[in-house]
C-alpha cells in the first residue's frame, strides 16, 4: 500500500477543557495508482483528514505511513521539503488558494524553485509545458490569478501540484466551486494524469455520482469517523449504513422529469456536537433505524461483502 493510516486522529483544543474531534480514529489504505473517493457532509472532517495526512496539520494521535515509511506526527521544515516532492494537494477553493500578487509563472514554478534543482530557464520551460498539459497557454504565465476563470484557476492549481511529479495527491473537492461542464473537464484531466503519470489520488467530494465515476473505491465519513467503505459501485448501488443510504437517496437524478416525481427523504435530526464526543454511534440521533444501545456502544467495522465493510450495529447484532 502506498498510503496507510491507523487510528489517525486530529483534535483541536477550544480551551476550557473543550476538544473538537475533527478526525477521530480513521484507518484506511490506498494502493499504488488507485483513486480513493472520500465522501460525507460538510463538517465531517474530510478536508482535515487530507491535510493531516500530508502534514499540513500536526497529528493528534495514530499513525500514517507513506510506502510503509512512518510519517512524522508534526512535520518540520525539512520534512515538508522532503515529502512535498512525494505528496501534494489540490485545494478546494481556486480563488483563495492562489497568491493574487504572484504571476502564474511564480505560482506554478515555486515548488521547483524551493527544491533548487533547476535554474530559472528550466523552471520556465517546465511551467510552460504544464500550462499546455492542463489546457492553458504558455503566454498565460505572465498573468495574475484574477485574470482567469474559476475553471482555469483550478487547472493552475493542478499544474502547481503536478509539476513536482508527486506520487500521491489529495484532491480536496477540486470541482465543488466549478460549473458542471467545467467539472467534467477537470475530472477527465485528473483521470488522464493518473493514467499517464501513475498517480495515486485521494478524491474528496460531496457529489456521490461523481465520486462513483472517478474512484476505484469509496469511503464514507461522518463526524470524524469512517462508517462505510468498499468498491465504489458496490457502495453506491448497495449501501449498507443508514447514513450512506440517505446520502444516496438525496443524490439528485440526472433526468429532471424523474427528479420531480421522486420522493425525497431528507436526513432529519440534529447533528451531534463534535466537541468532547462520548461513546456510541455518532449517527444515532439522526438514524431512522437507531436502537437503544446505538446511543452508548460504538460500533466496530464489520465486513458485509468482499472488500465492503460497515460500522453499524445492524450488522453486528
Amino acid at each position: 500500500m502506498l498510503i496507510r493510516t491507523n487510528n489517525l486522529k486530529k483534535h483541536f483544543s477550544l480551551g476550557k477543557g473543550q476538544i473538537l474531534h475533527a478526525v477521530d480514529g480513521v484507518s484506511l489504505e490506498i494502493a499504488q495508482n488507485e483513486i480513493l473517493g472520500l465522501v460525507g457532509e460538510s463538517g465531517s472532517g474530510k478536508s482535515t483528514f487530507g491535510k493531516t495526512l500530508i502534514g499540513l496539520h500536526p497529528r493528534t494521535g495514530g499513525q500514517a505511513y507513506f510506502d510503509d515509511i512512518p510519517l512524522p506526527a508534526n512535520f518540520s521544515a525539512r520534512d515538508h521539503l522532503h515529502y512535498s516532492q512525494l505528496m501534494q494537494m489540490i485545494f478546494q477553493d481556486p480563488y483563495s488558494s492562489l497568491n493574487p500578487r504572484m504571476t502564474i509563472l511564480d505560482i506554478i514554478g515555486e515548488g521547483l524553485e524551493i527544491q533548487g534543482k533547476l535554474n530559472k530557464t528550466d523552471i520556465k520551460e517546465q511551467v510552460s509545458y504544464w500550462l499546455r498539459r492542463v489546457g492553458l497557454h504558455s503566454d498565460h504565465m505572465s498573468r495574475y490569478p484574477h485574470e482567469f476563470s474559476g475553471g482555469q484557476r483550478q487547472r493552475i492549481g493542478i499544474a502547481r501540484s503536478m509539476i513536482i511529479a508527486p506520487k500521491f495527491v489529495v484532491c480536496d473537492e477540486p470541482i465543488s466551486a466549478l460549473d458542471v461542464s467545467v467539472q467534467a473537464q477537470v475530472v477527465n484531466l485528473l483521470e488522464e494524469l493518473k493514467q499517464t503519470l501513475g498517480l495515486t489520488l485521494l478524491f474528496i467530494a460531496h457529489d456521490l455520482s461523481m465520486v462513483r465515476y472517478v474512484s476505484d473505491r469509496m469511503v464514507v465519513m461522518y463526524l470524524g469517523t469512517l462508517v462505510e467503505s468498499g468498491p465504489s459501485d458496490q457502495v453506491f448501488y448497495n449501501p449498507k449504513h443508514p447514513y450512506t443510504q440517505l446520502l444516496i437517496e438525496s443524490n439528485p437524478e440526472p433526468d429532471p422529469n424523474i427528479e420531480r416525481q421522486r420522493k425525497h427523504k431528507p436526513i432529519t435530526g440534529e447533528v451531534t456536537s463534535p466537541i468532547n464526543i462520548g461513546p456510541g454511534c455518532r449517527f444515532a440521533d439522526r438514524c431512522p433505524q437507531a436502537m437503544e444501545h446505538c446511543l452508548t456502544v460504538t460500533p466496530n467495522a464489520t465486513q458485509v461483502a468482499e472488500q465492503h465493510s460497515v460500522s453499524c450495529h445492524l450488522y453486528t447484532d
